[in-house]
C-alpha cells in the first residue's frame, strides 16, 4: 500500500514545516499572553532563573538569539524588575545577570503554562511519534547558531 505522502519535494516539505512552526508560535504566544509576556520575554526570564548567574552572551546563545536583541529584552525585563544585573566578584567588567523575586514567581507561571501549552499542541501523536520528531528536529538543528539578526 503507497504511502499518502510518497513523493513529496523538500520544499514541499519545508513549507508544511514553517506552516505548523507558525501554529506552534501562535498558540505559545497566546497561552503566555494570557499573563502579559511574550514568549521571547518570558524565554528570557525563565532561562536566567534556570542557569543563573549567566552572561548575556550565555544567555543569547541558550535562548538561540542573537545578543543585540538578547540585550535590549534584558534591558526592558530590568526596567519591569524581572531581571538584575550584578558584577561578577572574578571580574568587575563582567556583568551576570539573576532573576529577582517577582521575576522567579513570573518564570514559574509562564513554565507552567508553557507546559500546558506544549502538551496541548503535542497530544494527537504518540510517544513513538514525538520521540521519532525529536530525532529529526536534532538532526536538522544540529550546528545551528543564531543569525546576527535574530
Amino acid at each position: 500500500m503507497p504511502h499518502a505522502n510518497q513523493g513529496l519535494t523538500a520544499a514541499q516539505v519545508a513549507d508544511e514545516f514553517s506552516r505548523t512552526a507558525k501554529v506552534l508560535v501562535r498558540h505559545f504566544n497566546e497561552r503566555l499572553g494570557e499573563h502579559g509576556v511574550s514568549t521571547p520575554r518570558s524565554r528570557l526570564v525563565v532561562e536566567v532563573a534556570r542557569s543563573q548567574p549567566v552572561r548575556l552572551t550565555e544567555l543569547a546563545l541558550a535562548v538561540g538569539i542573537a545578543q543585540g536583541t538578547a540585550s535590549t529584552l534584558v534591558d526592558a525585563l530590568v526596567r519591569d524588575g524581572l531581571l538584575e544585573r550584578q558584577a561578577s566578584a572574578g571580574d568587575r567588567r563582567s556583568v551576570l545577570l539573576r532573576v529577582t523575586e517577582q521575576g522567579a514567581a513570573l518564570a514559574q507561571d509562564w513554565t507552567t503554562s508553557y507546559e500546558l501549552a506544549a502538551q496541548e499542541l503535542f497530544r494527537p501523536l504518540t510517544p513513538e511519534q514525538l520521540s521519532t520528531l525529536v530525532d529529526i528536529l536534532r538532526i536538522l538543528g544540529a550546528d545551528e547558531a543564531p543569525a546576527a539578526g535574530d
